[in-house]
């Protein structure tokens, strides 16, 4: 069928072959992705454009030895988060990430009440300061699961590690969470 967008396996394929038009087309479906990644594995909005640039053409000079049938996005977002890793150790960041991302999604169309925008933002400074001080794996299982929405096998796939260890993780790094927060969050 003529005009009919290719599907993802068909453009792995035509790009694993020398297709840049395929592979260009690829990067527009996940450069926002890998860039969110990058950027809560870095910190800053600069060293997370090279690190997804960085990420985007180490998988470019891989696609031959990508596996033919294998999910492409999780083997995309583990190599965009290896990238994302290398530049903060070359740059010897030790800064907390940082998670304002979080607050601009999500929202829904409804106009809320001011009374209840205020509290809502309140509560959302409060998980993210929570969340903030966490440890670096905790932050990233956490930022990995629920800020950028990807599933138990994306995650581990990011953050290269077992599915099991990505449940046990979450687990851990959630329950640290609640401590942080106290017990006006068991109220709610």
């Amino acid at each position: 069928m003529e005009g009919r967008p290719l599907d993802e396996s068909d453009l792995v394929v035509r790009a694993a072959h020398g297709d840049e038009h395929a592979y260009e087309q690829l990067v527009t479906r996940h450069s926002d992705l890998a860039f969110r990644l990058a950027y809560l594995l870095t910190g800053s909005a600069p060293e997370a454009e090279e690190a997804a640039q960085d990420g985007f053409l180490a998988a470019y000079r891989a696609l031959p030895r990508f596996r033919e049938g294998a999910p492409f996005r999780p083997w995309l977002l583990r190599i965009v988060a290896n990238a994302a890793r290398n530049h903060r150790r070359a740059m010897g960041r030790r800064a907390g990430v940082q998670l304002r991302l979080a607050d601009t999604l999500g929202r829904g169309d409804a106009a809320p009440s001011p009374e209840t925008e205020v509290e809502a933002a309140e509560e959302r400074g409060a998980l993210l300061r929570a969340v903030a001080s966490l440890s670096d794996a905790d932050r990233q299982v956490i930022s990995c699961r629920y800020f950028l929405e990807l599933d138990v096998a994306e995650t581990a796939a990011a953050l290269g590690c077992a599915q099991g260890t990505v449940k046990s993780r979450l687990a851990r790094a959630l329950g640290r969470v609640r401590e942080r927060l106290g017990p006006e969050v068991d109220e709610r």
